[in-house]
């Protein structure tokens, strides 16, 4: 059955949950949108929160669909344990759970940047059956050191070992170096610059460092997926290197790749009315299954 246009949907209060994900963590997820519309659940990237999303959600995406956004452990107002990070079935077990406890029915899961991992950190524990489509966004799908010399952008390489750094003020002033090399098309004002800083800042290095020292190579999972793959990539992207898009679409079947030739890493803020317009056709094009 096709996803016909849903703008009749009542619309719902926003509504914030806290939702027991992988090793009884908490974990922040906020709603918005359409009552009865297909559900996507958006997944920030590395050092970020779920208010990067905020051009979504408070677009007209939430006249037809239900937008869910949700902080990942050791990131936004979710939990910060010490450790866990380098544990796939941890991940996986926290987007499951968000599924799960929010009665998400065939969810598109878009994932920007480092969220690429996660989600298929949950499919390759849970498979695809519960989901109805993948968006990834400015992604990367491997880690480890050969696969991060090849796969970074030149803004990553340079500010990497400050961003790690134990030092809060090396680290400070490094995610705000990095964070002007983030968009490409337009300027962030000093109010959005500082309120990505802000989310920035609070995710404690040992997230990083716990992140980053993972090894892992999802060539395989990626050749073996059947649910619809959208890659959304801006050619002027600093922290992701541009050919990674056109590395996972040559892996992934049933993919297609849409390039943004003025536009930086945080694609959907940098063009949003364009980013979200490919979001809305995707998920219409789906079938529920």
């Amino acid at each position: 059955m096709a996803i016909n246009k849903q703008s009749h949907n009542e619309r719902r209060k926003p509504a914030t949950h806290l939702v027991t994900g992988g090793g009884g963590v908490k974990l922040h997820v906020e709603e918005f949108g359409a009552v009865h519309g297909r559900p996507l659940l958006f997944i920030h990237g590395g050092s970020q929160c779920r208010l990067c999303w905020n051009m979504q959600i408070h677009s007209e995406l939430a006249s037809d669909f239900r937008l869910v956004t949700m902080d990942l452990r050791g990131h936004g107002l979710s939990e910060k344990p010490k450790d866990g990070y380098g544990d796939a079935r941890l991940w996986a077990e926290d987007i499951h759970a968000v599924i799960k406890q929010l009665h998400l029915m065939q969810p598109v899961l878009v994932g920007w940047s480092f969220a690429g991992i996660p989600i298929l950190d949950y499919i390759r524990v849970y498979g695809e059956k519960e989901i109805g489509g993948i968006h990834f966004v400015g992604a990367i799908t491997r880690l480890g050191r050969e696969a991060s010399m090849a796969d970074l952008g030149s803004a990553t390489l340079q500010f990497s070992t400050s961003i790690f750094s134990d030092e809060p003020m090396v680290r400070v002033n490094a995610l705000d170096q990095w964070l002007k090399q983030c968009v490409h098309h337009k300027a962030l004002t000093p109010e959005e610059h500082y309120f990505f800083l802000g989310c920035n800042v609070i995710v404690p290095s040992y997230v990083h460092q716990g992140i980053f020292n993972r090894h892992v190579t999802n060539d395989d999972l990626l050749a073996s997926l059947t649910k619809p793959v959208l890659i959304t990539q801006g050619m002027h992207d600093r922290t992701v290197n541009p050919a990674v898009a056109r590395r996972i679409v040559e892996i992934t079947p049933n993919s297609r790749l849409s390039l943004y030739e003025e536009a930086g890493h945080a694609v959907f803020w940098d063009q949003p009315e364009r980013f979200n317009l490919e979001l809305r056709d995707f998920v219409q094009s789906l079938k529920l299954s």
